[in-house]
């Protein structure tokens, strides 16, 4: 099972790079050096509260952002995830995510 801390990690990286923010810049205005941002995205450190507020408002996302941990469940939960939500939506949104699912294997 994977520990908060890493999961934590892996969420910060994914919002940083959405961002296109350096692990530099955001160290630089959470006030820590680079390395302790890498050991947080690497899950090996946890920061301190005022350090996630800090990281939320670089990202400029709410707090509980950083926490939604939620596409990181295993293959099994997502795809169940995804047939129940697909049993709640009408024809023309299940074609739309046919074709996102379409165009998205094309990328693969």
């Amino acid at each position: 099972m994977t520990s908060l801390k890493e999961k934590f990690g892996k969420r910060l990286k994914e919002i940083r790079k959405s961002k296109s923010l350096t692990q530099e810049q955001v160290a630089e205005y959470v006030g820590i050096e680079p390395v302790n941002i890498s050991k947080i995205e690497c899950g090996m450190h946890f920061p301190q509260p005022d350090k996630i507020e800090k990281m939320a408002a670089v990202l400029n996302v709410e707090i509980k952002e950083l926490f939604n941990f939620e596409h990181f469940n295993n293959r099994d939960i997502l795809i169940k995830y995804i047939e129940e939500s697909l049993e709640e939506f009408d024809l023309k949104d299940i074609e739309l995510v046919y074709k996102f699912i379409s165009n998205l294997k094309l990328y693969k």
